[in-house]
């Protein structure tokens, strides 16, 4: 029988999932991977789930170390305990989903549970994006909420995202107080749960949704000229079967963005991506039906967004052919375009992360705005927001990361697809009415401050812990024998932000940076949430393949 070659400590959680209260459906599948699968099982029950500082992902199914509704209910638990020990005199929770499978009942069971708790529920009747939620957040006054999505992430995968009364994604102390609270719940007997139709759950709609629309509005540099000519931008867009469906192309339309031509086999929700299997703008495959959509009906531009609907995916059609603009191109062609447009206040600032182009910081100090970087994650960036709104030391501009993360306004406190489609539908048109692209812009930023080019590389180690225990190792490596040189340049700087030896002072992360004698940039950082190392190259130059060739030779050299 497979359950004699389990270790002790997966043997004991499997048997508790085997009766009551797990549910017979669970059990029965349990009793199939205890049959069939002795691996899967092992990886699904050798530990319990991780609550991070952002939340959970994981892999949809039974066992302790998957997102089912039993580790929901878990982590909600604790989320309430949390709430409780604040003392709030009357908590409000908002809570919306994505398009992922379950999304919808992951969603619910939060619900149940909160009400269970006392707190009152504020929930979309449908799905809706992850910048969504933030608003929802702060529309409602909300003490907390809890966004259902696994991102840009393969089908399998859902998660569990938290924010903080501000609207961000929580950050110390909350992040670490909730974890303690959801790490000491050890049963589904210790959990509270209400019924769906408790008088404590509110379901929202289009009230809310006029809300977001209403927030976005002001935030227009030519309203007259949207209205009048928005319509002869033709744009192509894709929610890649994710939410952004729901929220982006009636903004669009609010800032007079009305020709909209959709890929059509990629419109509607459907948490099994069919036509975008890894539903992820950054990768020019999920982005093929856009970009020959764009090039067959003459469209200007090609906008497509993540399941969660807060990345944004750009391709321009310039002189008749495809041009995919990355996240670094995007939000240096954001910054300037703001810088140039509007009328800042003299304390303005912008944030971005250490692993965004350095051209963004250029850029802002070229034009009296502060600068400032933070680790990646754009909860770091929402803390900012909030930090600038209690001392008004500074007002917010614009916040990006080189993911396809970007944020015009503050109505959200999270990377905002909406907003970015609308920002750069305005600047499409106005560059159009000149009979120029956003290439063109981009090449004449590269004129003013020099050349820039940006890549990355993504190494996988495996699932589980033995690919975890992999990527620290290797990191681990790296520090202990650093490069001496790299693309002919000596490396004359190591920022090591694990250890503090940065130029910032900024929270300990695992990231370590190689600073070379051109400027140039190469940053290693671990994934907070799968077994995967990131490279990034920074480069002072754009010669493609020489960029390509150097982060080959730093994976070849030291993740293999």
């Amino acid at each position: 029988m497979a359950s004699e070659k389990l270790p002790p400590d997966v043997q004991r959680r499997v048997s508790e999932w085997l009766k009551e209260p797990y549910d017979t459906e669970t059990q029965n599948e349990v009793k199939a991977l205890l049959e069939k699968d002795t691996a899967a099982l092992i990886d699904a029950f050798y530990t319990n789930i991780a609550f991070g500082t952002g939340g959970m992902r994981s892999i949809m199914g039974p066992g302790t170390n998957r997102l089912n509704k039993y580790t929901i209910q878990k982590a909600t638990q604790g989320l309430a305990n949390y709430i409780i020990g604040q003392k709030t005199d009357y908590p409000k929770v908002f809570i919306s989903h994505d398009s992922r499978n379950n999304s919808r009942l992951f969603a619910k069971e939060t619900a149940r549970v909160l009400a269970g708790n006392g707190i009152e529920v504020f929930i979309t009747r449908e799905l809706r994006p992850t910048p969504f939620v933030s608003f929802g957040c702060r529309h409602h006054r909300c003490t907390a909420a809890v966004m259902i999505t696994a991102s840009h992430n393969p089908p399998e995968y859902n998660g569990y995202k938290v924010y903080w009364s501000d609207g961000a994604q929580v950050v110390p102390p909350h992040d670490t107080g909730i974890i303690a609270e959801v790490n000491k719940i050890e049963s589904p007997t210790e959990v509270k749960l209400a019924e769906f139709n408790d008088e404590q759950i509110h379901e929202v709609g289009i009230e809310d949704d006029e809300a977001y629309y209403r927030a976005l509005i002001p935030l227009q540099n030519h309203p007259d000229s949207n209205q009048k000519k928005g319509s002869e931008l033709k744009i192509i867009y894709s929610p890649l079967h994710g939410c952004g469906i729901t929220t982006l192309p009636e903004g669009l339309k609010r800032w007079g963005f009305t020709n909209i031509s959709y890929v059509e086999a990629q419109r509607y929700p459907d948490g099994n991506f069919p036509s975008a299997h890894s539903p992820n703008p950054e990768q020019e495959k999920t982005l093929e039906l856009g970009i020959e959509q764009l090039l067959n009906e003459k469209g200007d531009i090609f906008l497509a967004t993540d399941p969660d609907a807060d990345r944004l995916g750009i391709v321009i059609r310039h002189e008749g052919k495809k041009v995919i603009l990355n996240g670094n191109q995007i939000a240096s062609l954001c910054l300037y375009y703001l810088c140039n447009t509007k009328s800042l206040p003299n304390n303005s600032a912008v944030v971005t992360t250490i692993v965004t182009t350095e051209l963004f910081k250029l850029i802002a100090e070229s034009h009296g705005v502060a600068p400032f970087e933070v680790l990646t994650g754009f909860k770091y960036i929402g803390e900012k927001i909030h930090e600038w709104e209690q001392n008004h030391e500074y007002t917010f501009l614009f916040g990006a990361e080189e993911s396809l993360g970007f944020l015009y306004g503050t109505h959200s406190r999270d990377k905002d697809a909406t907003i970015a489609a609308c920002l750069i539908a305005e600047m499409a048109l106005t560059l159009k009415l000149e009979n120029k692209t956003l290439v063109d812009l981009l090449d004449e930023i590269y004129k003013r401050y020099g050349p820039f080019l940006e890549g990355q590389l993504s190494v996988p180690f495996g699932g589980g812990r033995k690919g975890m225990e992999a990527m620290k190792a290797l990191m681990e490596k790296l520090r202990a024998d650093p490069p001496k040189e790299l693309d002919k340049q000596k490396v004359i700087e190591v920022e090591d932000y694990l250890n503090g030896k940065t130029h910032i002072p900024l929270p300990k992360s695992d990231v370590l940076v190689f600073r070379l004698e051109d400027k140039s940039k190469f940053v290693f950082r671990p994934s907070g949430t799968e077994p995967k190392i990131k490279i990034y190259g920074l480069a002072r130059h754009q010669e493609k393949k020489r960029l390509d060739a150097t982060l080959n030779f730093l994976k070849e050299q030291y993740l293999t």
